[in-house]
């Protein structure tokens, strides 16, 4: 195998290359544990208050009720429109104790995004935040939605902090709503079923678990089904990453990312629950100010962020001032979007921590790539494959020729915890997941659609997405290598590379560029700083300052998004 994995040779010490075969067991399995062994101990940290595994699996039981006695049965889909807050966590283990499948959603999506997945995921039963209780009844009539459960975020609120919500942020917030004849409220029916414990679904590995949207490796949005064995996988895997920072039960790992996505939901989660680690939530990312007090507050032994965070916490007076303790802290792990080596290099530079870059997919499930804790980070490189993960080049035109480490091709990924599949998706499904024949046998892989390529270690290069390349005056051209060489330059903070339709070259590079706070810089003089890196076919032919540039929920610059606001300013009118 290390003929074909040459990755292995460059593990951390004491990390197996292989952990099977993996238990046949689902994380409510974890939480028996820990309520037998720990019941007092915490498992979710919030705003001040301290949910235990007992209060979790006795919670989790009243909810099981409740949506039994709704009539939620086994296979149903159960939509999480949540935050990061003790519902979410209480709703998804109340749904897989029946056997029902969840469905997280990402809360700012708006009514249009909300209805596709609702109707082709068959949603029937949703549980929201009261604040977002409008929309989703709005979009019902369009939806097979049958069942709305309201919650207030202010549930687990320690007294004070209840208190003061309900006095000056509650109505102004939009939490303070009533609910249509045949909704139901979370809390009163956490009461009406307090102290069932409702017979358990009997639940293996390979049973179904989530569903996780993603835009996907072909364009359009859809739902990547899960099993239950895929957290435990996951969670196993990086235990044994993480061994000599993570212990079992003593450590506080920081969840600032959403549920909704594939990394806080199955990988930090994961890690979590296999490990008895109680998992701190911050329900918005993007309030700093929350996010820095919760890391004086808990000092989380792991930090699980996205590139934009980390730019945005660099920027944060409290920050530079040094006024906020990060020596709790390990680790971070970055993911989600590419990691500019300047944002590592200033973060580490300021905090003293690490910041390690790890890849992966909604459809591979978290089969991760991460750099090593301890050992080398090769600059620009996403890292290792985990124990058990394969990665392969294919090539990106057809898919079906592996190639030598150090070309470019179609990053494939072979795990245990890939995907089933697109839901109700076969056609696509099949584009994606290929079965290939090479020198360790046949094996499942998933087509990516990222284009990279396996150094000589088995590190992994991301030059970007297939749909992203640039094809300017009959080169092709990365963007992200452009951005790389543009966050370098001191005046910026953020940038996004994109190529835009043009009549002569086919496709030009445009580029936009955030600049820091107290920096100046012209597009012209940005424009002259990439002249001394690149070659003239990878200058960007203009660089557009912005204060902003837009972002999904989890801080990936949209170059689409970008792309089309150029495109559709230089049309005629």
């Amino acid at each position: 195998m290390s003929a074909y994995a040459p990755w292995l040779a460059h593990y951390d010490p004491g990390v197996r290359p292989t952990l099977g075969p993996y238990p046949n067991r689902t994380l409510l399995d974890y939480v028996d544990d820990h309520v037998r062994e720990r019941p007092a101990a915490a498992a979710l940290l919030f705003k001040g208050a301290t949910i235990t595994w007992s209060d979790l699996d006795r919670q989790s039981d009243a909810f099981a009720a409740a949506l039994r006695s709704l009539g939620v049965g086994r296979g149903e889909r159960v939509g999480l429109l949540l935050p990061n807050c003790p519902q979410f966590f209480v709703a998804e283990f109340a749904a897989w104790k029946i056997g029902a499948i969840v469905a997280p959603l990402n809360p700012i999506y708006t009514e249009h995004e909300l209805e596709g997945p609702l109707r082709d995921n068959g949603v029937e039963t949703i549980v929201t935040l009261t604040r977002f209780y409008d929309r989703v009844k709005r979009v019902q009539p369009r939806t097979p939605l049958k069942r709305i459960i309201a919650t207030n975020i202010k549930h687990y609120f320690p007294f004070g902090l209840k208190l003061l919500f309900t006095l000056f942020r509650e109505k102004q917030d939009g939490d303070r709503i009533s609910l249509a004849a045949g909704d139901h409220d979370y809390g009163r029916l956490l009461a009406a079923h307090a102290g069932t414990r409702p017979a358990r679904a009997r639940l293996t590995s390979d049973d179904p678990a989530v569903l996780l949207m993603s835009g996907g490796t072909t364009g359009t949005p859809k739902g990547v089904l899960g099993k239950h064995g895929v957290y435990v996988i996951t969670g196993i895997q990086a235990k044994e990453w993480t061994r000599t920072i993570v212990g079992h039960g003593d450590s506080v790992i920081m969840l600032p990312l959403p549920m909704f996505h594939v990394y806080g939901h199955v990988g930090v989660q994961g890690l979590a629950i296999v490990t008895a680690n109680p998992l701190s939530l911050v329900p918005n990312p993007r309030d700093l100010k929350d996010l820095l007090a919760t890391i004086n507050k808990v000092r989380p032994t792991l930090f699980n962020g996205v590139p934009t965070m980390f730019v945005a916490l660099l920027n944060h007076p409290d920050v530079q001032a040094g006024k906020v303790d990060f020596k709790s802290i390990k680790v971070c792990i970055s993911g989600a979007a590419a990691l500019m080596a300047e944002t590592k290099h200033r973060f580490e530079t300021l905090t003293g921590g690490r910041i390690i870059e790890g890849y992966s997919l909604t459809e591979a499930m978290m089969a991760l790539v991460v750099n090593p804790v301890d050992g080398p980070n090769k600059t620009g490189s996403v890292g290792l494959p985990l124990p058990d993960v394969m990665v392969r080049i294919y090539d990106a035109e057809e898919g079906n020729r592996m190639l030598p480490l150090k070309d470019v091709g179609e990053i494939c990924f072979s795990g245990a915890q890939l995907m089933v599949g697109f839901w109700n998706r076969q056609e696509e499904t099949s584009l994606v997941l290929r079965d290939h024949v090479d020198p360790d046998g046949t094996r499942r892989w998933l087509h990516t659609g990222d284009l990279g390529y396996l150094d000589e270690d088995g590190y992994l290069f991301i030059t970007d997405r297939k749909k992203d390349l640039i094809k300017t005056s009959g080169y092709q051209v990365w963007p992200r290598e452009i951005e790389e060489v543009l966050a370098a330059h001191p005046a910026v903070a953020e940038v996004g590379v994109a190529g835009v339709a043009d009549e002569t070259k086919g496709e030009a590079i445009r580029a936009w560029v955030v600049l820091r706070a107290g920096h100046a810089a012209t597009g012209e003089e940005l424009r002259t700083y990439c002249r001394e890196t690149l070659a003239p076919y990878k200058v960007p032919s203009k660089v557009e300052l912005r204060t902003e540039l837009p972002k999904t929920m989890v801080g990936k610059v949209l170059r689409r998004a970008l792309r089309e606001e150029a495109e559709a300013a230089q049309t005629p009118r």
